[in-house]
């Protein structure tokens, strides 16, 4: 019933936007910032490469909004998203360049979450070892538990079958798995 009331709120504030109406817009911005850059961040590890990436991603909302159609906004918006990521990376870098910053990102969460030393360690390690994953199993990933979409919507936003982005992301956890499990931390 929760996630009903939110498609509806979504809805009428997407009604709003297609109006030209800047307190939808505002609204917007509002409800899917923190998500969406955390996307961003999550890909880059860089701040400020997040920063241009989300306003990028807000500006391209406004110009193309009248193009959704109806349906699931959270797929709509974060099909935007990685086209977004995707152009930056042919426009910009290559490969692992694009996560050089994946240690800011680290240090930036255990600042906002203020783990333990324990907790940091793993944090580092993980992020270390999902530099080393391709970076299309990387992008799945993170949009699967840290952009929490569904594996259907994230087969949606890619165009493949569900069943194609179960089994790169179950191998990905498995590798990452793995590469950690090698470590103790208790």
């Amino acid at each position: 019933m929760k996630k009903n009331r939110v498609q509806q709120d979504i809805s009428s504030i997407i009604a709003g936007c297609k109006k030209g109406e800047s307190q939808s817009f505002t609204e917007l911005v509002n409800a899917y910032s923190n998500r969406l850059y955390g996307f961003f961040f999550r890909l880059s590890g860089n701040k400020t490469t997040s920063d241009d990436l989300l306003s990028e991603l807000f500006v391209k909302l406004v110009e193309k909004i009248d193009t959704f159609g109806g349906g699931n906004f959270d797929g709509w918006i974060f099909t935007v998203a990685s086209n977004i990521w995707h152009d930056w990376l042919r426009n910009k870098f290559r490969g692992d360049k694009a996560l050089a910053g994946l240690k800011e990102q680290t240090e930036y969460e255990t600042n906002q979450q203020k783990v333990t030393k324990s907790d940091n360690e793993i944090l580092d390690r993980l992020g270390r070892e999902l530099e080393k994953i391709d970076d299309e199993t990387r992008e799945l990933i993170v949009l699967r538990f840290y952009s929490q979409l569904s594996f259907k919507e994230i087969a949606s936003i890619r165009s493949e079958p569900i069943g194609t982005v179960l089994s790169k992301v179950h191998r990905g956890l498995k590798k990452l798995r793995q590469s950690i499990g090698q470590y103790n931390y208790e």
